[in-house]
């Protein structure tokens, strides 16, 4: 009996130690809940949370995060921390690739503390290191992944035109869902745009960077223009730059360049000019084979700058949609080219004439809607202050000259007034009352075929032009911000297609009859304007074009601050 009563206590007190050790799990679990609760309901006005020195940036993302949890901690659980963590930690190391700084995502600090936690075993019940780590662990991946799908960059804080939407995810959800089901790193990935260019941008980083780790590639020393019969150290140089990285990106090219690859001879020959060329076109250059300054420029840009180019575009790339549609209008103002793409495929390639650099075109998306056949050009007032009324006052027969009517004023229902009644010698800038319109006809800004976005607060179109020549050029930047097209009747053709009473031949009889016309398109086409400085083609090869209007430079100014809160 003696023996029973003590194993009945061995068991009691053996089952007591149980109750105690789940007790103490459980209130070190609930401790952690309420010190969260406490962190987060005591931040400051404005808002703040600092976590050892490291400032919480998605403070409101992560208070709807532990809120829909009820502040239960998402790292760590009575066992100690989740497989999620180190999951996560890999991904944000792995940042770089996406042109991203693993660094601010809280890096060293996570690790800072996950290397104490684990080299000490009381660190991991210390319920402030608990709390620590929790919350900066999910900042970074809100951030991080916020950063994925929408950009590090708000474009509207370095381009307050910018206005194209940007896409749109309840990270918080995503998160939550990927503690859920312990797919941390997949959930990361499935908010990186799929836009194929992005990804070809992501290959084009890590081949760059695979160059600068080799060292980069060779300079050519500044002098005087290099062409085709020169000879002497430099073109020796030339032909060091050039096979460093540049000829070995066209595969089916690589064995014609063989011969001056390997033959190191100073004359600058018929091989060595063909691979000048296929640069010049590569780099958006004129392409004549000679290396002048432009030319020389291009060369002598380091690794370091083109692989900081690169990671500029992939941001670019996260500020855009997920999808353009079945069939779009993509226009890239950096290249002076346009593109309509449909099912995933360019149908039609044409040159374009953008803004100057001082009246650069917008970066948007609208639908287009309509064409306008034979339009009028109802001259902004800066123009007309600006340009035209110099040129009146120089040439009283100038506005006869260019088919322009002048209005009393801006009113909708203003006279026109015969510009001979007008002393033009004393109107000013200043003092400019007067509208000008430009009747329809081959002189027309516009040309003959107009194509109406909408919505469109810049007043910025596609459209046909009577300065022809100007497409040839290899920088096309000479308009006040419209968008030129190389050809006009063919788009056309493409936007009409759906309706059955247009084709070619009505085209070009409606634009004969020289009245102006608006035709709404069949359906509307969304067009894409862009700024894109760095292309990838499909077969890997890459394109570099110059800063037209100093936005990489504005972007670059931008992504080297810290990270700013969401």
């Amino acid at each position: 009996m003696r023996k029973l009563i003590l194993i009945t206590i061995a068991l009691i007190w053996a089952y007591g130690l149980v109750e105690i050790k789940i007790v103490v799990a459980q209130t070190l679990s609930n401790q952690v809940s309420e010190h969260l609760r406490n962190r987060i309901a005591v931040a400051e006005t404005p808002p703040k949370i600092t976590v050892q020195g490291e400032l919480i940036h998605t403070l409101a993302m992560l208070s709807s995060f532990y809120e829909r949890r009820v502040y239960q901690p998402a790292w760590s659980g009575d066992n100690g921390l989740f497989p999620q963590v180190d999951a996560l930690m890999k991904a944000i190391r792995e940042a770089d690739r996406e042109g991203l700084r693993p660094g601010d995502y809280h890096l060293a600090r996570i690790e800072s503390i996950l290397t104490a936690m684990r080299q000490n075993q009381e660190q991991q019940t210390n319920l402030s290191r608990i709390v620590d780590l929790d919350l900066l662990l999910t900042d970074s991946f809100l951030l991080y992944g916020s950063h994925l799908l929408a950009g590090r960059i708000n474009p509207e804080t370095i381009d307050p035109e910018w206005s194209i939407e940007r896409r749109e995810v309840d990270v918080v959800e995503v998160l939550q869902s990927a503690l859920d089901s312990n797919r941390i790193e997949e959930a990361l990935k499935e908010l990186i745009t799929p836009q194929p260019c992005y990804a070809r941008l992501r290959q084009a980083l890590a081949r760059y960077r695979d160059i600068a780790a080799k060292g980069g590639w060779p300079t050519v020393p500044d002098g005087p223009k290099m062409q085709k019969g020169d000879s002497d150290e430099r073109v020796l140089a030339l032909r060091a730059r050039l096979t460093a990285v540049d000829i070995p990106d066209q595969e089916s090219n690589r064995d014609q360049f063989t011969s001056f690859t390997y033959d190191f001879v100073l004359l600058f020959d018929d091989a060595l000019e063909q691979a000048v060329r296929k640069f010049q076109e590569r780099y958006g250059l004129e392409v004549d084979g000679i290396v002048g300054p432009r030319t020389l420029a291009a060369m002598n840009v380091t690794v370091e700058e083109r692989i900081r180019q690169i990671e500029l575009n992939m941001e670019r790339w996260r500020w855009l949609p997920q999808d353009f549609g079945r069939r779009y209008i993509l226009v890239n103002i950096a290249n002076f080219e346009l593109d309509v793409v449909e099912d995933g495929q360019t149908v039609m390639t044409m040159h374009i004439i953008v803004g100057k650099p001082y009246q650069h075109t917008p970066i948007f998306s609208a639908d287009m809607t309509n064409l306008i056949f034979n339009p009028s050009w109802y001259v902004p007032p800066s123009i007309a202050r600006k340009e035209i009324l110099p040129s009146v006052r120089k040439d009283p027969g100038y506005l006869a000259k260019q088919k322009m009517r002048v209005y009393q004023d801006w009113n909708g229902e203003t006279r026109e007034i015969d510009p001979q009644t007008i002393n033009w010698s004393q109107v000013s800038a200043k003092n400019f009352p007067y509208r000008f319109r430009q009747d329809p006809g081959s002189k027309n800004a516009f040309g003959r075929l107009k194509f109406v976005l909408f919505p469109n607060q810049f007043n910025v179109y596609l459209h046909d032009t009577p300065s022809k020549s100007l497409f040839s050029r290899a920088v096309r930047a000479f308009s006040h911000g419209c968008i030129r097209i190389e050809k006009p009747i063919e788009l056309a053709e493409y936007v009409l297609r759906g309706d059955e009473k247009w084709n070619r031949e009505k085209i070009l009889a409606t634009i004969k009859k020289g009245r102006e016309r608006t035709v709404q398109l069949p359906e509307p086409i969304p067009v894409y304007l862009l700024y894109c400085t760095v292309l990838v083609n499909e077969d890997g090869s890459i394109q570099f074009r110059d800063d037209l209007y100093g936005r990489d430079k504005e972007l670059d100014k931008a992504f080297r601050k810290k990270p700013s809160g969401l």
